[in-house]
């Protein structure tokens, strides 16, 4: 198929990249003191937002629907702590693709490598995190949508352990695999927010590493070789680490069994407007809901089942405080120039790996470790469910070890 490129978001000389929703500013002022004072955030365009109507990419969502009357508790709690909320950022339309890319709003530029897509769905977050126009910024995760970007972006990011931070107030894509999960440029300030964000306890040392064969097999020749450096780092500050295998049945059998879970949670959640109202979707996520109906119920039910034993499989080995370690995502940023059929074979090659994490509800911090031609590959750590404070501890130490100070 002939290859496209993304439409890029209009120019803003308060928003060189495109990262913030066009039209006026949304912002929330924080509170004089606390744990995040002076700080500023971007939030995605799924988060609801007093006054506001949240958009989920799409201009037939926003028409159809009200402005949310209560601002997401999650929103809340970062401004009661004292952070500034600087504007509502761009997602992929209904937050359902990888790459970064909304043909209504524009896609955001990626500041690292502008020839290469951002990453999504939390294009916007990612975008305007490493521009520096905001500290951090908060996202939501159900297939990568904060890893990846993290990824193609040079960030450190965080799909926390599933429900460890409220969701209420945040628009639903697959609702059992849904996270809000953040990104930050240090490894400290991604550990800061979370401190705010996430329940108590969950503290305590981790360890041994775990290196995911199949997962390093799965990633590029390229990302591999960049990665191994920050590995051998991380054996040389933590232990050699043990060579596991988590996907039994296969990376292929993880993606096809997240995309039945994911087609059924999506019909649940999106279905009754998608057929009801009729909007106009790109051919991607248009694409998604003409085939979605049609899933063979026994296809749906092999899914469930893949996610079940595979998740207790995973959960299992990270009882005792292991931390698998992996190639965030399996390639770089995808050039803008690339094709639908590339870019289909990347979704899939790289939902077999972050289907790890979502399949066991369990945490995953990604660190910016590495570079292919100049392009930022992350470092994946993930731990077991519950231990996302601890996980982040140890990303901080990962990031010290790996010479990654204040900055990235």
């Amino acid at each position: 198929m002939a290859g496209r490129t993304a439409r890029r978001a209009e120019a803003d000389p308060g928003d060189p990249v495109g990262a913030f929703m066009p039209g006026p500013r949304v912002t929330i002022a924080g509170a004089a003191s606390g744990p995040l004072a002076g700080l500023a955030f971007g939030l995605k365009d799924i988060f609801d937002v007093a006054g506001h109507v949240s958009t989920f990419g799409n201009p037939d969502w926003a028409r159809t629907h009200p402005p949310a009357t209560i601002t997401a508790p999650c929103v809340t709690m970062l401004v009661e702590a004292g952070a500034s909320m600087a504007g509502k950022t761009k997602t992929v339309e209904l937050a359902a693709g990888l790459t970064g890319e909304n043909p209504w709003y524009g896609t955001p530029t990626n500041p690292v490598c502008p020839d290469r897509y951002p990453g999504g769905s939390s294009c916007g977050s990612a975008a305007g995190l490493a521009a520096g126009l905001f500290d951090f910024a908060l996202g939501s995760d159900t297939a990568g949508s904060v890893r990846i970007p993290a990824s193609y972006c040079g960030l450190f990011g965080i799909r926390p352990s599933w429900g460890a931070v409220n969701a209420c107030g945040v628009l639903p894509l697959g609702p059992s695999f849904d996270t809000v999960g953040w990104f930050a440029r240090e490894a400290s300030l991604l550990r800061r927010v979370g401190e705010v964000l996430l329940p108590p306890g969950g503290e305590g040392a981790l360890g041994p590493l775990l290196k995911v064969e199949e997962a390093w097999m799965n990633a590029d020749p390229a990302v591999a070789n960049a990665l191994t450096p920050a590995l051998e780092r991380l054996e040389a500050r933590f232990g050699r680490a043990a060579q596991v295998e988590v996907a039994v049945e296969g990376l292929h059998a993880f993606f096809d069994a997240f995309r039945a879970c994911n087609n059924e949670e999506n019909l649940s959640a999106l279905g009754p407007w998608v057929y009801s109202v009729k909007p106009k979707l790109s051919a991607a996520v248009q694409a998604r809901f003409d085939l979605a109906p049609h899933q063979p119920p026994a296809k749906t039910a092999w899914g469930r089942h893949i996610r079940s034993v595979a998740g207790a499989r995973i959960r299992a080995l990270l009882a005792g405080g292991g931390v698998l370690v992996f190639p965030t995502s399996p390639v770089v940023a995808p050039p803008l120039s690339a094709s639908t059929d590339e870019i289909m074979a990347i979704r899939e090659q790289t939902i077999g790996v972050t289907s790890i994490a979502g399949f066991a509800g369990v945490p995953e911090v990604t660190i910016p470790a590495g570079r292919v031609e100049g392009a930022p590959v992350g470092l994946s750590l993930v731990a077991g469910a519950g231990r996302d404070r601890a996980l982040l501890a140890f990303a901080e130490a990962a990031a010290a070890a790996l010479g990654l100070g204040e900055g990235g």
